[in-house]
């Protein structure tokens, strides 16, 4: 099965760079490129290919907003956004309106391959960065205090703050305060969610 590729940036180091890359592959068909959004839609009218790699930044309009405009009129086209920028709110909004993926331009030969295959298929696809961007975001680090840390494990043992405090020679107060303190931190509301966020995050 072959793939159309079409490419929309503004810069043609890029554009020759890809197509150098995906040349000689059986699966790919070249289409072209354009290097606007008006030229792009022009483009479209004519030819619908399967995928568009699509600059983010682009001088005549954002490639997020190009992006929306061409699924809501071609639905049928996969659209992977191209961009040297590495930001949460670009992949998001990318993602957002209507982007089937996401990678960097210096991704390599065989990870473009691999992103245009898989958006074929109907599947989200996110480079390596990207997916540890939004991962990064997804799952917020979360510090805890040696204590927090004694108390968290105590609690996830299924200990009274009694207990607790007897174990670690502090007062019941002070377990309560850790217990408050985790809750808030986990931004959970009771104990069984906090332990079951630690648990999945890997900090019990």
């Amino acid at each position: 099965m072959s793939i159309s590729v079409f490419i929309v940036d503004d810069h043609y180091m890029v554009i020759e760079g890809i197509r150098s890359l995906l040349q000689n592959e059986k699966e790919v068909v070249w289409l072209g490129h354009a290097t606007n959004a008006v030229s792009c839609l022009s483009f479209l009218q004519r030819y619908q290919p399967d995928v568009i790699l699509m600059d983010i930044n682009l001088p005549d309009k954002s490639g997020i907003d190009l992006c929306k405009e061409v699924k809501e009129t071609y639905p049928s086209v996969f659209i992977i956004g191209l961009s040297t920028f590495n930001q949460q709110s670009y992949i998001e909004k990318m993602m957002q309106h209507g982007a089937s993926g996401y990678v960097l331009k210096n991704a390599s030969r065989a990870e473009l391959l691999e992103a245009i295959t898989t958006v074929v298929k109907r599947k989200n696809y996110l480079s390596h960065e990207a997916a540890l961007v939004l991962r990064t975001k997804a799952v917020p680090e979360i510090v805890l205090t040696r204590r927090e840390k004694e108390v968290l494990e105590l609690i996830a043992e299924g200990l009274t703050n009694n207990e607790i405090a007897e174990k670690l020679y502090i007062s019941i107060t002070t377990v309560d305060t850790h217990r408050k303190n985790l809750l808030s931190k986990f931004d959970c509301r009771n104990v069984a969610s906090l332990v079951r966020k630690a648990s999945q995050m890997q900090l019990l």
